[in-house]
């Protein structure tokens, strides 16, 4: 090492395990004003004469790192790629807790948190006056309601970590457009604390949720102090829009990646429906966003918010534990909820009708304002998309499947000839592989169906299809039938008149510890879609989880869940990882955990015919110590030679192990 100098200490962006700590390069004098911490470097590797790309991390003297450093000459930075310090000290503490947290690496986190660099987007940002990057704080054009007073604002001031109730109600913003109450609590929160002067985080699961917030935000603070992070937007759009984050106080909106972003004196993180599917990471190292949450609100001591329709069950052990402090409106506001089970389990007809009378009189009712309430849309919420998604043999029953791959068979529309879902082959010359027949029978109906039906059911009534092929987002007030998927509800002008809840026994009949939860959220997001005093009528479910949607019990109903996973050691009562590849180095990486530190050890059970799964399951206190040892043993395994097929010798297979903590996957 130079006796002189600069020495920066790079993060390598590799996803590579064995490249997940700090390399030291020397740092030469013509870069020395650029070279600050957070900046993206180009670096050299001592490797076939390779160039890197990284972010320098720190910053120290020469005689700094000679205490247990490299004696001998470093190697220099090659470039600073740009002048912007991208990687903020706060991200960096984050990805390296997060990825230590989860046996992964820093960098994997660092691609979710850092956008790709627009070089236009950025020397334009450059070129504006310091001066004119932040807009001047001013105070919430309202605050929040239904809580008291000032009370959530003095709450989140104070750094409080809230599992907030939301009021399950739309509300008409000043500019006519309808939202979800919960998009204007969240709202006037994040603008609350942008106007001290704190950046604000609110994270949802999809871009209905997020255009509603956007929305909400609109009416209530300046536009340049809103950035949002939609995977929509194009490359520049978002990169500026991190570029702004990086510049001041903001209010930051978006998807599950907006939980990294780089916020100036961070106030608040909000999540908002924790348990959608959508907040679970799906690449390397697979971190959710509430676990995102939790920890930035550890290191930065901001308020923490989650909250959702449903309370999930991981947000109430947070409860039961203390760490999150119940909060709810001062009102209770419970949508009105009619159960058919009862009907149908007494009448035979009504308990084969996909439809009871009830939720035809309900309909009807609504279309044509015979109640005494107003006219208007009703939505019919069902399971699938498609027109015909599962067929089956018309004589014995069996699952109908395609001749060429085994996947399901389907009809697309009335009279079409059956095809495959997987390969889209027609089935024009299928017959059932168990006795022969070769006529089809319907087994669910789609969207596409449903609304065929209720066409013909309600003659002269306009009959409108939201789903995944045709998305929308908004219907007006006049009477209509709108058929949708769970998921895929527009929002109707002064709400719904009526709502059907269809297929609950579908829904439930999936195979997961979350099926519960997940249907409820599905029937919340409907209901709170309905006009004050209209009726949700949920069809064909009964039992405690359907009296527990009706007179909303769902804190209690995710207590209780709580306390049966608790007996059975399921998740989130315990913490699990899954350890998937051959089986050689899965049991590799079993010998590397000590067995005090789990409570047991699932399997090893195979996935297929090379690759087999293994399930570790231990308490949240041992967590950092499973993690340490696990990813010791991927480190070892990453860098172990392996050996060339035959015929090519310069080949060498990459490793095969995966490794996901707090696996959603698994049950």
């Amino acid at each position: 090492m130079a006796a002189a100098g600069l020495v920066g200490r790079v993060v390598l962006d590799s996803p590579l395990p064995q490249l997940d700590h700090f390399f030291d390069y020397a740092i030469p004098a013509e870069l020395a004003e650029q070279a600050v911490p957070g900046v993206r470097v180009r670096v050299p590797l001592r490797s076939a004469g390779r160039v890197a790309d990284g972010y320098l991390v720190e910053v120290v003297g020469a005689e700094e790192d000679e205490d247990g450093g490299f004696r001998g000459a470093l190697s220099p930075i090659e470039a600073i790629v740009s002048p912007v310090p991208v990687l903020t000290p706060g991200v960096w503490r984050l990805a390296r807790r997060l990825a230590d947290r989860s046996a992964g690496t820093a960098s994997d986190i660092l691609r979710l948190a850092v956008p790709g660099r627009m070089v236009r987007a950025e020397k334009a940002w450059i070129a504006q006056p310091e001066e004119d990057r932040n807009p001047p704080l001013q105070p919430p054009a309202v605050g929040v309601r239904g809580y008291g007073d000032g009370t959530l604002e003095a709450a989140v001031a104070r750094g409080e970590r809230l599992a907030l109730r939301p009021i399950p109600r739309l509300s008409r913003l000043p500019d006519g457009t309808w939202v979800g109450e919960w998009a204007v609590t969240l709202a006037a929160l994040a603008a609350s604390c942008w106007s001290a002067g704190r950046s604000a985080i609110v994270a949802v699961p999809d871009h209905r949720d997020l255009d509603q917030l956007a929305a909400a935000l609109a009416a209530i603070a300046p536009a340049r102090a809103v950035v949002r992070t939609d995977a929509s937007q194009a490359n520049a759009e978002r990169y500026r829009g991190f570029l702004e984050a990086l510049a001041g106080p903001r209010i930051l909106i978006g998807n599950r990646s907006v939980v990294y972003a780089p916020a100036e004196r961070l106030g608040m993180i909000a999540v908002w429906e924790d348990s959608d599917p959508l907040h679970a990471e799906p690449l390397a190292p697979y971190v959710h966003t509430r676990d995102a949450a939790l920890v930035r609100q550890e290191l930065e001591g901001c308020a923490l918010v989650i909250s959702g329709l449903v309370r999930s069950v991981e947000a109430q052990r947070l409860v039961e534990i203390g760490w999150l402090r119940d909060a709810g409106p001062e009102r209770v506001v419970l949508p009105k909820v009619v159960l058919t089970a009862n009907q149908q389990a007494a009448e035979p007809a009504a308990r084969a009708a996909r439809i009871p009378s009830g939720a035809w009189r309900a309909a009807r009712e609504a279309l044509s304002g015979e109640s005494g309430r107003p006219k208007g849309p009703v939505l019919v919420q069902v399971a699938r998309p498609g027109y015909v998604p599962v067929l089956a043999c018309a004589k014995c029953g069996q699952a109908a499947r395609c001749t060429r791959c085994t996947g399901p068979l389907e009809q697309k529309r009335a009279g079409a000839t059956p095809s495959c879902a997987w390969c889209g082959a027609l089935a024009t010359d299928w017959h059932c592989d168990r006795c022969e027949h070769r006529a089809f029978r319907m087994v669910t109906v789609g969207s596409g169906r449903t609304a065929e039906e209720l066409g013909r059911a309600f003659p002269g009534s306009r009959v409108v299809l939201a789903d995944g092929e045709h998305p929308v987002l908004r219907v007006g007030p006049a009477p209509a039938l709108v058929v949708a998927t769970r998921g895929a509800e527009p929002i109707a002008e002064g709400g719904y008149q009526a709502v059907l809840l269809l297929d609950g026994e579908r829904m439930l009949a999936r195979e997961t510890l979350h099926v519960a939860e997940d249907c409820l959220r599905w029937w919340s997001s409907a209901a709170v879609l309905a006009a004050p005093g209209a009726p949700t009528v949920l069809v064909g479910v009964g039992g405690e989880l359907a009296r527990d949607f009706a007179t909303g019990r769902l804190v209690d109903f995710a207590g209780a869940e709580l306390a049966d996973r608790r007996e059975l050691r399921f998740p989130p009562a315990v913490r699990l990882a899954s350890v998937t590849g051959a089986e050689a180095t899965v049991q590799t990486v079993l010998e590397a955990v000590d067995p005090d530190l789990l409570i047991d050890v699932l399997g090893p059970a195979q996935v297929d015919e090379h690759t087999v799964r293994a399930i570790l399951r231990f308490d949240y206190a041992r967590g950092a110590e499973v993690a340490a040892a696990v990813r010791a043993a991927v480190v070892r395994n990453a860098t172990k030679r392996r050996k060339a097929p035959a015929g090519r010798g310069g080949f060498r297979p990459a490793p095969s192990l995966r490794v996901r903590f707090d696996d959603p996957e698994i049950l």
